[in-house]
């Protein structure tokens, strides 16, 4: 359940592989760890004079901080991390590192740093229960970072100063008990915050840090108005994602001043803006994203689309991104991946326009052994296009196939088209996997989301139902042979599919998904406590809609499922508590229902241990194959 937004709490997505006249290779059975195992090397990141990059390389089976010098061969390992991994890292300067670890699940992320050089480590906001948000990396500060902390109060995060050197943390804000985020300005300085009182939401603003704040701009929040940085030669003015009078999030240029919107830079007529990046050195806004089938992007600045450009033509096959670059944007990190691999890394010289691979992220996978994941959609019984992706077996006719049904978690999240391990690892297995992205889902504009609410196990519910459907009425899928997998709010879905639909799947898998929506609302993180009222007008509220909630919430109809159930739990889990599992597996229990349950007392929401990893999939294989039977075709 990741965060899209603010208002995005619990979060906080047929011409495929089938047999043609190329398809002349034999597909091995790929080794369940060769998809779930870290990856060789991944994230990497330049540092600020361009001398230098960094990435994330496992030892003992935990991610952590490597660094080497553009043009050697030879690199160090800076952190000695093997209880749990690093969660990402970012350069502070040309000498430090500052990295992210929480322990055992429990999302508590605390902020550490190491020297390049002399290789010392510290720990900066390691306190019992607290949670570090980065604010702003202060590129042009080489002491200073700005973070959140929920120190002084579980429900609410502070702004603090952080002197990297001496490890002093200084509050520059003190959140009065409504405020959900912090922006600063190009110069580091806190000009925005974002208000809420759980359903209504303000925007506040100051010219400088020395003014008072006032209120631009107040909505519902249904409605978005996103700041994303400020404009470089006039610092009243912001670029913003915003869907006032509109159903899609469109780019704007709003004067924060004024309270207007300047000009609309640019909207797409079927997907929400996601974002925008900008070039610091030459004050430009250089590109547009959102993701529609699949990433999409919009080029405003020559220099950037003639990179792009560039390297698309040597690399005509994958998605390609610039991930990272060097102050004075002589050198580019660049990320390729696609639907069949995850890609490599390379450096691209912009001087000699030279393009320079590192590494691959995971070398051992054969893409010609991938299967293509295709972009479809179909109708809802109610009339909505429901988008999604369906991924084939390579070398099976598309006729009568087993299915695994996955749907997304969040639920206001959505699912992408890009190298999905788990669908690949399903589909080597003969399987056929469905995505969905049903009502609610991010990126299809404010109508479509919220045509969510106090939709979970209704509306939500028959779109994932009625792609099931969809699949039987085109041959591809065989009625005996479906299962539904989910995570997180998929996890629900799952639980709900066999709850209310109990003939309509064979065998199910639940991965630290809610069965109460009761319970679940009760159990919420402290520092999504201040959204409880928005929770209840998306979800329900536990009073008003107590009949609504019982009727949903799949551990209180336990009886009513006769389909085979594998539950995997994580015991520090914050978000869905270990308790939303148990309570569902004593009701089956009690029952005498087919009940797995693999519960990890080291993890949190989601297994991200390897050793965890190897373990759920190896079980999800086993349990498929027991209750679905994939048969071979000639």
């Amino acid at each position: 359940m990741k965060p899209v937004k603010m208002y995005v709490i619990l979060v906080a997505i047929l011409t495929s592989c089938t047999m043609d006249k190329h398809d002349t290779i034999d597909i091995p059975k790929i080794p369940v760890q060769d998809f779930f195992k870290n990856p060789e090397k991944s994230g990497y990141a330049i540092s600020p004079n361009g001398k230098y990059f960094a990435y994330l390389a496992p030892v003992k089976q935990r991610m952590n901080v490597f660094v080497q010098k553009i043009g050697s061969e030879e690199s160090r390992q800076l952190t000695s991390e093997y209880t749990r991994d690093i969660a990402g890292f970012l350069w502070k300067g040309n000498n430090n590192i500052l990295y992210l670890k929480d322990e055992g699940g429990d999302e508590n992320y605390a902020l550490y740093g190491t020297q390049i050089d002399s290789g010392s480590v510290k720990a900066y906001t390691r306190f019992e229960k607290v949670l570090t948000q980065i604010i702003d990396k202060l590129e042009d500060d080489p002491q200073h970072v700005i973070v959140g902390l929920n120190k002084r109060n579980p429900q609410i995060f502070d702004a603090y100063r952080l002197n990297i050197s001496t490890s002093e943390l200084v509050l520059i804000a003190e959140n009065p008990g409504n405020i959900s985020g912090w922006m600063t300005d190009h110069q580091g300085r806190l000009r925005i915050a974002h208000q809420t009182d759980g359903v209504n939401t303000s925007v506040l603003y100051r010219p400088s840090e020395m003014e008072a704040w006032d209120t631009v701009i107040s909505t519902t929040f249904k409605t978005s108005f996103n700041p994303l940085f400020f404009d470089f030669h006039d610092s009243s003015v912001v670029y913003a994602t915003s869907n006032i009078g509109r159903d899609k999030k469109a780019l704007v240029r709003f004067n924060m001043a004024t309270r207007k919107e300047i000009e609309e830079i640019h909207k797409n007529n079927d997907y929400d803006i996601a974002g925008a990046a900008f070039s610091k050195k030459r004050k430009v806004l250089t590109s547009v994203f959102w993701t529609g089938e699949k990433a999409e992007r919009s080029g405003f600045d020559p220099s950037i689309e003639a990179v792009y450009k560039h390297i698309e033509e040597l690399i005509p096959d994958a998605e390609v991104y610039l991930t990272s670059r060097d102050k004075n944007e002589t050198v580019y990190m660049v990320r390729t991946m696609n639907d069949k691999t995850r890609g490599s890394y390379y450096l691209y010289y912009v001087s000699d326009k030279k393009l320079e691979k590192i590494s691959a992220v995971s070398p051992w996978l054969n893409a010609a052994f991938m299967c293509d994941m295709k972009p479809i959609s179909y109708k809802s019984r109610d009339g909505l296009t429901i988008h999604g992706y369906l991924t084939l077996p390579k070398g099976k006719k598309p006729k009568n196939l087993p299915v695994v049904v996955n749907p997304h978690g969040g639920p206001w999240a959505r699912d992408v088209w890009g190298f999905n391990p788990e669908v690949q690892f399903l589909a080597n297995r003969g399987y056929a996997v469905l995505q969905m992205n049903f009502r609610g889902s991010t990126s299809y504009g404010r109508s479509f989301w919220e045509a969510s609410f106090k939709q979970w196990g209704q509306a939500m519910q028959n779109d994932i139902s009625d792609g099931v459907r969809y699949l039987v009425a085109e041959g591809i899928a065989d009625q005996n042979r479906i299962a539904i997998y989910g995570a997180s709010y998929g996890g629900y879905a799952t639980l709900a599919g066999v709850t209310l639909t109990p003939d309509l799947y064979n065998c199910a898998i639940d991965y630290v998904g809610v069965s109460n929506l009761f319970t679940f609302m009760e159990t919420i993180p402290p520092y999504w406590v201040p959204y409880r009222k928005m929770l209840y007008e998306m979800v329900g509220d536990p009073v008003k809609d107590k009949e609504m909630l019982s009727k949903y919430s799949p551990a209180l109809h336990a009886d009513q499922i006769k389909t085979p159930l594998f539950i995997a739990q994580g015991a520090n889990d914050p978000r869905v508590k270990q308790s939303e599992s148990d309570q569902m597996v004593e009701a089956l229990k009690a029952r005498g229902v087919d009940v797995e349950y693999m519960l990890k007392k080291n993890e949190g929401h989601g297994f991200h241990n390897e050793e965890n990893r190897f373990e759920f999939y190896e079980a999800m294989e086993k349990f498929l194959a027991k209750h679905l039977k994939p048969v071979a075709q000639p």
